[in-house]
């Protein structure tokens, strides 16, 4: 029996992060129709959070921007932002998927002038910068947000506020009476590219994170060592915003752990070194310490680690058994057996960054068709049923660069789904 021909040739591709941007724009670059959708109001994702990227040390904007381009540039690359995919039925080459759109409360007609941030007095926690500053409820997402546009949070509709956004926009780009939005559309195959979350470290019994202050994950540090972040890039204590002159850097936090994350994220020696970094440009004279089970700086990047190694760098093989707060000065001392002179070690720092692992959006998200995961929760490709394909995070942990190359493959598949029915 032959097989019925694709009832279209589009792809959609779930998900707005790296791997997903690096998809939509390989498929229509080859000549096919692209559905991208992305659940926050802006492309980009976690790569969009970081300061730099390793071994290079350079900004990730640079690349996110020439990826902007490309999508802006190619009438085929459809973007769908504030969208969430409600549910999928059918199979490869006809597959029915309804998309839900939340309202962004502010048009196409966006010069992105700030007028309406400038009069709204509202502010909400920035989820961008993980909750370590407020924003105006009308905000842009970051300096190059995709699509630059503004939103309007939902807090905000009902409020004086709001109403004072409306008149002070000369353009006609506040909507107020926005709606969500539901349609159903016929795609050929799917890209599920919706990437990962840092892991929840107040599961972490021993290790103090919200409880005090200065102790922060990797991710945030990101934020705080960038210029656009909650200090405008200076790293600072979070519980006064005083300069550091010491920092402990805690490896595998939650993850080689069978009550947390059995699996090592690949990532976080090498992300807790190019910090360590950050703090050495900052303040010269600070004293550093890595506290690590092993040292995985996969591949090419051996390197790396030699140079930050060179930068005066403490490792400590030993895993933090506890941390204590003094009430008064809110230093943190973190104690630890050192494995390798086999005694006790007890540091007192300004600050402590828990290097958290990589979970997949997927291990807490219902997804909308039936999926095949791995022992470890990560997206599998089902071969006994065609169509539908994982790229990225989402798929296993990895780096930006393997990234691109998953979702690079994840496109040859989703055109090979068109092209062979």
């Amino acid at each position: 029996m032959a097989e019925e021909k694709a009832v279209t040739e589009t792809v959609l591709v779930v998900g707005g992060g790296m791997s997903g941007v690096t998809a939509a724009v390989e498929v229509a670059e080859v000549g096919y129709d692209v559905m991208l959708v992305e659940k926050r109001p802006y492309l980009g994702g976690r790569v969009a959070q970081l300061y730099q990227y390793f071994p290079k040390l350079c900004p990730p904007l640079c690349g996110m921007e020439i990826n902007y381009k490309r999508i802006k540039n190619n009438p085929r690359i459809r973007v769908f932002t504030l969208a969430e995919v409600q549910s999928i039925s059918g199979q490869e080459g006809n597959f029915d998927v309804a998309i839900k759109i939340s309202p962004r409360y502010v048009n196409e007609n966006c010069t992105c002038c700030g007028e309406c941030a400038k009069v709204c007095s509202l502010e909400i926690p920035s989820e961008f910068d993980y909750g370590m500053k407020k924003i105006k409820a009308a905000y842009l997402p970051y300096e190059m947000a995709f699509p630059m546009r503004y939103v309007l949070a939902p807090e905000i509709i009902g409020t004086e506020d709001a109403k004072r956004c409306l008149e002070a926009c000369k353009y006609d780009a506040i909507d107020l009476e926005m709606k969500p939005k539901e349609f159903t559309t016929k795609v050929a195959s799917i890209i599920w590219a919706t990437g990962w979350k840092p892991y929840d470290a107040t599961k972490i019994d021993n290790l103090g994170f919200g409880q005090y202050k200065n102790i922060i994950t990797n991710v945030m540090m990101e934020r705080l060592a960038a210029p656009g972040g909650p200090t405008n890039g200076k790293i600072v204590r979070p519980s006064d915003g005083g300069a550091i002159s010491s920092v402990a850097f805690v490896q595998c936090a939650g993850s080689r752990d069978e009550n947390h994350l059995p699996f090592c994220s690949n990532i976080c020696c090498l992300a807790s070194m190019k910090q360590a970094h950050y703090v050495r440009e900052q303040y010269p004279n600070a004293e550093i310490y890595i506290f690590y089970i092993d040292v995985r700086p996969f591949g090419r990047f051996e390197d790396f680690y030699t140079r930050i190694q060179g930068e005066n760098v403490n490792f400590i093989k030993g895993k933090i058994a506890k941390v204590e707060e003094d009430p008064n000065t809110k230093k943190v001392t973190v104690e630890a057996e050192d494995i390798l002179s086999v005694t006790k070690m007890r540091k007192t720092v300004d600050l402590v960054v828990l290097a958290t692992g990589m979970a997949p959006t997927t291990i807490d998200e219902k997804l909308p068709f039936e999926a095949t995961y791995d022992d470890l929760g990560f997206l599998v490709s089902d071969l006994q049923k065609p169509g539908i394909y994982p790229a990225g995070c989402v798929r296993k942990p990895m780096d930006v660069m393997t990234s691109v190359k998953d979702a690079t493959a994840a496109a040859l598949k989703a055109i090979q789904s068109v092209v062979r029915r």
